[in-house]
């Protein structure tokens, strides 16, 4: 898959998908944010996908995201914490999906509009510290580890609702929700019981901290929406198998 046409085909197919997922769920497909999962993907693709109508991207590591911004721009985030406005024709809402380090904060507070995988209290309060300086409140989800696997990132289960009051009282933070990912599965409904525990969690949460959930990516992204997903992540169902 490389031209337009097929970038187009791709988010049509993919929005068609969210809208019958969504009416499964008895929910409106308007509730679903589309995060186009852009690691690795050349800005000319990205500019198709946005030439289709997509405004929110998602990368995965900060220096490669600064590299695209510093290209295709940013919608600058509100001071505020809330989300910017999506205007068409103007420049991507970028998403941080992948996992942050604390020396990497520096560059992304103020650029990116969701950051979903904060993990702990530390990382938590470097946010704070360098959106303070700036005197904005950045918005961001706890990232929680589903599988209880090494290889990702991400709280247990059960410190995700402490980790989210924690965070509650740290100045230029503020805690929107929750970000998952199942272990890897060829079928996709082994990935429900993930979701459904994710939005239990969810469900558990103050108020204050439930906005957004973030969980399914093109494999599975119609059972996370059944399951209670807003947010979903969607490379390879937009842009086609990335380029080794």
């Amino acid at each position: 898959m490389t031209g337009t046409a097929d970038v187009g085909a791709n988010i049509a197919s993919v929005r068609a998908r969210v809208a019958e997922a969504a009416r499964r769920a008895g929910r409106s497909p308007e509730e679903i944010t589309i995060v186009a999962a852009s690691k690795q993907v050349p800005t000319a693709r990205i500019r198709q996908a946005m030439a289709h109508g997509l405004t929110c991207f998602g990368e995965n590591y900060v220096q490669e995201a600064v590299a695209k911004m510093n290209e295709l721009g940013y919608a600058i985030p509100p001071p505020d914490g809330t989300q910017p406005a999506v205007a068409a024709g103007g420049p991507p809402v970028w998403h941080l999906i992948g996992s942050l380090q604390r020396n990497k904060v520096r560059h992304v507070v103020g650029r990116f509009a969701l950051i979903h995988s904060v993990d702990s209290l530390e990382l938590g309060r470097e946010v704070g510290r360098r959106a303070s300086a700036l005197g904005i409140v950045v918005p961001v989800l706890i990232e929680v580890n589903l599988g209880a696997e090494e290889s990702k990132s991400g709280v247990s289960p059960e410190e995700a609702i402490p980790l989210a009051e924690q965070l509650a009282g740290v100045p230029g933070v503020s805690v929107q929700g929750l970000m998952g990912m199942p272990p890897y599965c060829p079928d996709p409904e082994r990935s429900r019981p993930y979701f459904a525990t994710l939005k239990s969690i969810f469900d558990g949460l103050d108020n204050q901290f439930r906005r957004f959930l973030s969980m399914g990516m093109t494999m599975d992204f119609e059972q996370a929406i059944e399951e209670g997903a807003n947010i979903v992540r969607v490379g390879t169902g937009i842009f086609g198998p990335r380029q080794k």
